[in-house]
């Protein structure tokens, strides 16, 4: 029931990270074809081909998610294309770590044009095509900040919840078309939206003790979380998250009483 055999899988973020590391899971549980999206088309290629040896047909395409008419269009052709678009994981997303009184409006805006407008302008031209043909699955990607935060999220924290409660409005509205939408929630996982955290120790550090685990996540421990909302398994799972996070919002992070 976890297989993905005979689907259509499109994974925008391909490039690089969770996107990648996503779309070759998809390609690893027998989709049929393997869309990889990205802004940056060199890294959607270099993920195709590492998908093409397995079997699985797999393909690239250049994706601006900002772009509402482009990602209609992109969307549209691959569903025209393939006979049908059954699964859709949307990842990307951009942040500026600034006090709220330092933002600025350009900063403000650049953040909620990509997280939010963004995942809104996938997930109107997904749905689309996934009513119409009365069967679909789609994953867009929140975060532990959907729920928490801390100094100099603010604008990245409130994209995320905003994108989480996307998801579940869409549920609602298109679960009886046989549409489901969900999100996963990450914790700290090493990609290149975090790569400044890593190259400071302290902070890097900081966070592994935060979580139960006491460790960072790597991208390819995203593709289970996500396969399983895309996949028949979930067919009762909607308007949901999955917060893949080590156990960070479990705990509050205070101390832990001798022998304990």
């Amino acid at each position: 029931m976890f297989s993905l055999n005979g689907k259509t899988i499109v994974v925008i973020g391909a490039g690089s990270g969770i996107g990648e590391a996503i779309a070759i899971g998809a390609a690893d549980q027998g989709a049929s074809y393997v869309a990889c999206l990205d802004v940056n088309e060199t890294g959607a290629g270099a993920t195709a081909a590492r998908i093409d040896p397995t079997g699985v047909t797999a393909g690239a395409l250049t994706i601006d998610i900002a772009d509402a008419e482009g990602t209609r269009d992109c969307l549209e052709q691959l569903a025209a294309a393939h006979g049908s678009l059954d699964g859709l994981v949307c990842t990307p997303s951009i942040n500026v770590r600034k006090p709220i009184l330092a933002y600025t409006g350009d900063e403000f805006d650049r953040v909620v044009r990509l997280n939010l407008r963004g995942n809104f302008n996938v997930l109107q031209a997904a749905g689309r095509i996934m009513t119409q043909q009365k069967r679909g699955s789609i994953v867009l990607y929140s975060s532990i900040r959907s729920i928490v935060t801390e100094p100099g999220q603010s604008v990245y924290s409130m994209t995320k919840a905003g994108i989480l409660q996307l998801a579940k409005t869409a549920a609602t509205e298109w679960a009886t078309l046989g549409v489901r939408v969900n999100a996963v929630g990450p914790g700290v996982v090493e990609t290149p939206l975090t790569a400044p955290i890593k190259d400071n120790r302290e902070w890097y550090d900081a966070y592994a003790r935060k979580s139960p685990m006491q460790r960072w996540a790597q991208p390819g421990e995203m593709v289970g979380p996500t396969l399983f909302l895309l996949s028949d398994a979930a067919s009762y799972v909607t308007g949901t998250i999955i917060y893949a996070d080590g156990g960070w919002l479990a705990a509050d992070g205070r101390f832990t009483p001798p022998g304990m």
